[in-house]
C-alpha cells in the first residue's frame, strides 16, 4: 500500500520531470524574445497583463516544441552524454505522458494566444513549433540544412511579439526577425562545435563545410556573426529605436565578432564555448538596449 508520503514523493518527481521537458532557460529566452517585440510594437503604451499572458503563451508553445523534439529524439538522447540523464531516456516520464504534456502546453499556449493576441499570431506559434519539432528535429541527422530551417522557428518569437500588437508583418517585424535569424548561425555552430563529439555519436551533422571543426567552419561563423553590426543598426535607420541602441548594438557586435577570431586561430573547444556564451549574452542585451531606447 502506497503512504501519503510516498504518494507526494512521486508526484513530486513526476512534476519535476516534466518542468525538466519544458527546458526551462531556452523557453524563457524564447518567451522573453516574444515580449520584446510586443513591447517594442507598445512602448510607451504598453498593456502589462496583456504582456505578461502573452509571455506565458510564449513560455509555453516553447515548452510544448522542446517536449516533442525530447520524445521524437529519445532514443538518440540515450547515446550522447549532455542528454542521457533527460527524463525520457531515464524512463522517469513516459512517452504517452510525455505526449499528453506537449499536447496540453500546446492547448494551453493557443488558448492564450487567441484570446490575448490575433489568429495570425497563433497560426505563426503553430507553424513555429511544426517547424521546430516536426521539420528541424529529424533534418538534424541529414546535414546543415537543419540550421538553416531550426533558424526561422528561432528568430519568429520577437516577430510574433510584434504582430500580437499590431496584427500585420510590418517591415519593423521583419527587421527584428532578421537579427534574430542571423544571430542563430554563429550561435548554433558555436553549440555543434562545443558538443561535435556528442553530436556524431547520434549521427547529427550540424557544422558547415562537410561538418568539420575546421577553418572554413570558423570563418562561416566569423561572416554571419560579422553581419549582425551592420544588421544591429537596422531599427535605429529605420526609426524604430535611437542612436543610443544602435552604439551599444555596434559595441556588442565587435565584442562578439572579436571572440570569432580566436576560433579562426586555434579551433580550440574553448573558443568555442566563448562564442557560444557570448551569443547568449549578445541577444538580450541587445534587445534590451533596443526597448530601453524605444521607452
Amino acid at each position: 500500500m502506497i503512504t501519503a508520503s510516498e504518494a507526494s514523493l512521486d508526484f513530486s518527481a513526476k512534476a519535476k520531470a516534466l518542468v525538466e521537458l519544458l527546458k526551462v532557460r531556452l523557453s524563457l529566452l524564447v518567451a522573453f524574445s516574444c515580449a520584446f517585440g510586443y513591447g517594442l510594437a507598445t512602448a510607451g503604451t504598453t498593456p502589462w497583463g496583456t504582456l505578461a499572458w502573452l509571455t506565458f503563451g510564449g513560455f509555453l508553445m516553447s515548452g510544448a516544441s522542446v517536449t516533442i523534439n525530447q520524445i521524437l529524439e529519445r532514443d538518440l538522447d540515450k547515446l550522447m552524454s549532455r542528454t542521457h540523464l533527460r527524463p525520457l531516456p531515464t524512463q522517469r516520464v513516459s512517452v504517452t505522458e510525455a505526449w499528453a504534456f506537449a499536447f496540453g502546453c500546446m492547448a494551453l499556449s493557443t488558448a492564450i494566444l487567441w484570446w490575448v493576441s490575433n489568429p495570425l499570431t497563433v497560426a505563426l506559434s503553430l507553424l513555429s513549433m511544426v517547424l521546430y519539432s516536426f521539420v528541424y528535429t529529424p533534418l538534424k541527422r541529414v546535414g546543415p540544412i537543419a540550421v538553416f530551417v531550426g533558424a526561422i522557428p528561432g528568430a519568429l518569437p520577437p516577430l510574433l511579439g510584434w504582430i500580437a500588437a499590431t496584427g500585420t508583418i510590418t517591415y519593423e517585424a521583419l527587421i527584428v526577425f532578421g537579427i534574430q535569424f542571423i544571430w542563430q548561425f554563429p550561435h548554433f555552430w558555436a553549440i555543434a562545435w562545443v558538443a561535435d563529439e556528442d553530436y556524431k555519436k547520434a549521427g547529427f551533422k550540424l557544422l558547415p563545410s562537410g561538418g568539420g571543426r575546421d577553418l572554413n567552419t570558423a570563418i562561416q561563423i566569423m561572416i554571419y556573426t560579422l553581419f549582425l553590426i551592420p544588421l544591429g543598426l537596422l531599427p535605429s535607420t529605420f526609426g524604430i529605436t535611437g542612436t543610443v541602441s544602435a552604439l551599444i548594438a555596434t559595441v556588442c557586435g565587435v565584442a562578439f565578432l572579436a571572440q570569432t577570431f580566436s576560433l579562426m586561430k586555434t579551433g580550440s573547444r574553448q573558443s568555442a564555448l566563448r562564442i557560444m556564451f557570448g551569443s547568449f549574452v549578445y541577444l538580450p542585451v541587445v534587445q534590451i538596449a533596443y526597448l530601453l531606447d524605444k521607452i
